[in-house]
């Protein structure tokens, strides 16, 4: 099998949390099937553009997905060392990435890239 050119890893809060992980857990379990699968896409694939990946500045890019029944989903990343980080993942509502989740996932590279 083909190795992952970007393993995915999650991104670790100070307290031992994992802020992407229980996103995912809080998705239905179709919903978590198709960002899972974006995200292995980007893993295997790496570097990829449009339409599953889009750098987004200040070196965060995100994964794109679009789920059953509409709703879009988003997950921040990073590239630290060998891997993707993932900062944040968020259902998207309007059509620019609110700051406020942008901001979050630049705040969580900042204190990564600061161990």
């Amino acid at each position: 099998m083909e190795a992952k050119r970007l393993p995915a890893r999650f991104y670790q809060s100070e307290g031992g949390n994992e802020p992407v992980r229980e996103w995912l857990k809080s998705l239905e379990p179709s919903e978590r099937k198709v960002v899972g699968v974006d995200i292995k896409t980007v893993e295997y694939g790496w570097p990829i553009g449009m339409p599953i990946c889009r750098p987004m500045g200040k070196g965060l890019y995100e994964v794109r997905s679009n789920l059953p029944n509409g709703k879009i989903a988003r997950v921040l990343f990073c590239i630290y060392g060998e891997n993707m980080i993932l900062l944040h993942g968020f259902i998207k509502k309007t059509q620019k990435t609110p700051a406020s989740d942008l901001n979050l996932a630049l705040k969580r590279k900042s204190i990564l890239e600061a161990k």
